[in-house]
């Protein structure tokens, strides 16, 4: 089962500049592990971690805060050549990171600022497990102090790294425990195509 890892991060400041190695570095380890990166379609660090991915031969989704490929490159200026698809979800930024949350298996914060704090408490309310890239400053540091501090539901879906490659592999052997309920081969899956519902109307 290929999994969909959204690579959550700042667009811009401090940690852009700090962090660009470990999102790089998290996004070639999501290519090699013949998984999919998703992101925010944004500049900054999700941008790094996208490139690196296809650099190394992954597959890149973005999810755009745009509505259409137009308004994504001339009214939110965001990047276009490194995804395999961009998703135009017209939903704003707040939207958007709703979607792009929901739309991904699994969530992992490097850096940040508030919109990944918001896109990190989105996944953790939706059940999603969540990975921390420690030493990454912004958001990601933050975020065991916030644990700590409040109620945090779902504690065992969050797992904390400083190594990028380390946490990709904890953060896939998360991922096939937290699905392992779901049998994922194709002869138990052609139930669709042996034999048809029916269906009202």
């Amino acid at each position: 089962m290929n999994y969909t890892i959204c690579v959550s991060g700042a667009a811009a400041g401090e940690t852009v500049i700090k962090s660009r190695p470990l999102a790089e570095r998290l996004g070639k380890a999501i290519a090699k592990s013949g998984n999919i990166i998703t992101t925010g379609a944004t500049v900054g660090l999700p941008l790094f971690a996208a490139r690196a991915a296809k650099q190394a031969g992954g597959m890149s989704i973005g999810f755009s805060p745009a509505a259409s490929l137009r308004e994504h490159v001339h009214k939110y200026r965001l990047p276009i050549g490194i995804y395999d698809f961009i998703n135009f979800t017209g939903f704003n930024y707040v939207g958007r990171d709703v979607y792009l949350v929901q739309s991904s298996d699994a969530l992992i914060t490097v850096g940040g600022r508030f919109g990944s704090l918001h896109e990190f408490t989105t996944a953790i309310e939706s059940n999603k497990p969540c990975g921390v890239l420690l030493d990454s400053g912004g958001t990601a540091d933050v975020i065991p102090e916030l644990i700590d501090k409040l109620e945090l539901p779902h504690r065992s879906l969050v797992i904390m790294d400083e190594n990028p490659e380390n946490l990709i592999k904890r953060m896939l052997a998360l991922l096939d425990k937290h699905y392992g309920d779901i049998d994922t081969s194709a002869l138990v899956n052609q139930w669709f195509l042996d034999d048809p519902p029916e269906r009202a109307g």
